[in-house]
């Protein structure tokens, strides 16, 4: 038997905000059984830049995750603004959170952090010969330090599990299959 997908019956929101929606469908399974109860996550498109500057350094940013309550290394990422596609949010990012642009860029994965509850999807960029064009236009509640990182620090970082967040990890492990470096 082929796998199908469930039929939407009844879908009402529980709450709406600017970072995250959340509904709660009723669903017929293929069977004919209901599930009254399925809740489901509608976040805004995600991206994660993988920044490597012209003399071959990783720029990446540090930042209080309150999720897990630490001070995590990451790859830039942000949010799809309306109207935008993810490659030109992906380019206003990095250049918002850290001043640095141009390069040459090219997409190397789109993700799901969690298909069974999340509605979006994560686009991430390889970003390659991106330069200093300005300093850092922060929103309200940013607070992030640009760090430069050697490509063995970054492989090393992950060797340790020490790049948290999944959308982020496979990208750069990716980014290390892509060029035979593990």
């Amino acid at each position: 038997m082929k796998v199908q997908k469930w039929k939407l019956l009844d879908s009402e929101y529980i709450f709406r905000r600017p970072w995250l929606t959340a509904r709660r469908d009723r669903l017929e399974l293929p069977d004919g059984r209901i599930h009254p109860e399925y809740y489901v996550l509608e976040y805004p498109t995600w991206v994660n830049i993988v920044a490597i500057t012209a003399d071959g350094m990783f720029l990446m940013v540090e930042q209080y995750r309150h999720g897990l309550g630490e001070v995590l290394t990451e790859l830039v990422a942000g949010c799809v603004e309306e109207g935008e596609t993810p490659l030109e949010g992906a380019r206003r990012e990095l250049l918002e959170e850290t001043g640095y642009g141009n390069g040459t860029w090219e997409q190397i994965t789109v993700l799901s952090s969690n298909a069974a509850a999340n509605n979006n999807l994560s686009y991430s960029f390889l970003a390659v010969g991106v330069e200093k064009l300005g300093s850092q236009n922060l929103d309200n509640t940013e607070d992030i330090q640009v760090k430069l990182y050697t490509r063995e620090e970054v492989r090393q970082m992950l060797l340790r599990d020490e790049i948290r967040q999944a959308n982020m990890a496979a990208p750069l492990w990716k980014y290390f299959a892509m060029n035979n470096l593990l």
